[in-house]
C-alpha cells in the first residue's frame, strides 16, 4: 500500500469515479422524479377518495330527503282519498236518506 500510483492509474480511476458518481446522479434524478409522481399520484387519489365520500354523504341524505318526501306525499295522498271517500258515503247516504223519505211519503208516514 506504500507504493504510489501512477498519474494514469490516478486518472482512470478518477474518470471511473466520476463516471460511477454521473450515474448515481442521474438514477438519483430519475428517483426523485419518480417518487414525485407517485405523490403527486397519491395526492389525486387522496383528493378522489374524499370527494368520493362527499359524493356518499350527499347521496345519503338526498335519499333521507326523499324517504320524507314520500311519507309525506302519502299522507297528502291518503287525505285525498279519505276526503272522496267521505264525500261519497255523505252522498249514498244522502241518496239513501231521499229513497227512503219517498217510499215513507208514498206509504203516507
Amino acid at each position: 500500500m506504500d507504493t504510489p500510483i501512477t498519474r494514469a492509474e490516478h486518472e482512470e480511476f478518477r474518470k471511473t469515479v466520476n463516471a460511477d458518481i454521473k450515474r448515481l446522479e442521474a438514477e438519483d434524478t430519475r428517483l426523485n422524479k419518480r417518487v414525485s409522481e407517485l405523490e403527486n399520484d397519491n395526492r389525486q387519489i387522496t383528493e378522489l377518495t374524499v370527494s368520493v365520500q362527499k359524493l356518499t354523504d350527499n347521496i345519503e341524505s338526498m335519499r333521507q330527503l326523499q324517504e320524507d318526501e314520500g311519507k309525506r306525499l302519502s299522507a297528502i295522498e291518503g287525505r285525498d282519498g279519505e276526503m272522496w271517500r267521505k264525500i261519497l258515503s255523505y252522498t249514498i247516504t244522502a241518496v239513501i236518506s231521499l229513497i227512503i223519505g219517498a217510499v215513507f211519503a208514498q206509504i203516507g208516514i
